[in-house]
């Protein structure tokens, strides 16, 4: 894809890493979308508008959208190519101390988000002749991931399956200019979600990495060919070193000459069966007449 003129929307992205990926965008050539709740209240984080007046003070392309987004960027740029979702909701904890309105509210911005805005999307990728990148910020799915916070797994894991299974639709509809990719953080990244080792002085500082590395991770991922990326779901240091080229990994820390420690297993579960392509008959309820 060619970074000339193609518009991004960062769903999430008034602070920490979805401010480092709409600001690593601009610099990059995109026009970007900056999406997310916080509007004007800077108490709790900073308001779009900030990272828009941020992105323009250094030459970029921004634009800050609080509520329908989607068809706003629309209107504002005449075409939307890529789609980064980063907006989530975190609460970890068992499932005896996570309240259903949490549990709710979860769901409702984790995977009901994303689905909300990938299918009001849809259409203008169609009308762009589905020449398009969707970025979803979710795990690979396995099962140490539901330890200790099976609430919030089970939004973030659906993001996952989500990411899955509209790659395999891409696949089968013969749309090879589209993909959807997931990616997650390998080493904890310095955010609002790692608060507390934040604020744990040199030992927890010591465990945090930059977030340009996920906004490198991302750039490689929409640079990468459609067939490598779609329906895959990678850690930001693997895609880099894998994909990218990268070995050295020290400039990310967020304390110079430490090494954080990784979080995530090194090798994932194959998620396929010896059956994959036997679908037996198929049955869209989309599409039937009932």
């Amino acid at each position: 894809m060619s970074l000339q003129k193609q518009v991004a929307l960062v769903v999430g992205a008034s602070r920490g890493i979805g401010r480092q990926v709409a600001v690593d965008l601009a610099r990059n050539g995109y026009a970007v979308v900056i999406a997310a709740k916080s509007v004007s209240d800077a108490s709790t984080s900073p308001p779009i508008s900030t990272v828009e007046r941020e992105i323009r003070e250094f030459g970029g392309d921004a634009f800050a959208i609080a509520v329908d987004m989607v068809n706003d960027t629309v209107k504002k740029y005449g075409r939307l190519d890529v789609i980064i979702y980063n907006s989530g909701a975190i609460w970890w904890a068992s499932v005896e101390d996570t309240p259903m309105k949490r549990f709710q509210l979860m769901q409702k911005v984790n995977p009901e988000g994303l689905y909300g805005t990938i299918q009001a999307a849809l259409p203008h990728f169609k009308a762009n002749g589905w020449k398009a990148r969707i970025i979803v910020v979710s795990p690979p799915i396995y099962s140490r991931f539901f330890r200790g916070k099976a609430a919030y797994a089970m939004g973030k894991v659906g993001m996952s399956v989500l990411t899955k299974g509209l790659a395999m639709d891409f696949e089968r509809q013969g749309r090879k200019d589209m993909a959807i990719t997931s990616i997650w953080p390998a080493v904890s990244i310095q955010s609002a979600a790692t608060g507390t080792l934040s604020r744990a002085g040199p030992a927890g500082l010591n465990e945090l990495r930059k977030s340009t590395i996920f906004s490198d991770a991302i750039l490689a991922m929409l640079n990468a060919p459609t067939e490598l990326v779609n329906g895959l779901l990678d850690l930001d240091e693997d895609f880099l070193r894998n994909h990218a080229g990268v070995t050295d990994f020290s400039k990310y820390s967020v304390v110079e000459g430490a090494k954080p420690r990784r979080i995530m297993p090194a090798e994932f579960p194959d998620l396929r069966v010896k059956e994959q392509d036997d679908e037996g008959k198929r049955i869209d309820l989309g599409k039937a007449k009932l």
